[in-house]
């Protein structure tokens, strides 16, 4: 079956990301489903940026995004803390720096 003939509920699932004006990084605005990139994107505009509030749009396919465990954050995140060196408070800054 090609992808104009299948249903809505058979598209795939797309993660949408908008990057505002305001800001330099893009942040997630919700999920959509599209038949491919072109479209998720179209529909992505439609949906997330009907205020003029975009400069650019990211859709990734749900199924390629992968994402750590909550209830393993701790044997994830825990091995930093043994890490001392890499906290800032062990640096002397010259007077120069200022927002660091």
């Amino acid at each position: 079956m090609t992808d104009e003939k299948k249903s809505t509920s058979e598209w795939p699932l797309w993660e949408v990301f908008i990057r505002s004006k305001a800001g330099l990084d893009h942040k997630h605005a919700g999920s959509l489903h599209a038949a491919d990139a072109a479209m998720a994107i179209e529909n992505a505009r439609d949906t997330y940026t009907r205020r003029m509030e975009g400069v650019s749009i990211w859709v990734v396919e749900s199924k390629y995004i992968h994402a750590s465990n909550p209830d393993e954050s701790g044997a994830l995140f825990e091995p930093a803390n043994d890490k001392i060196y890499r906290h800032p408070t062990f640096y002397d800054l010259p007077d120069e720096v200022k927002h660091m």
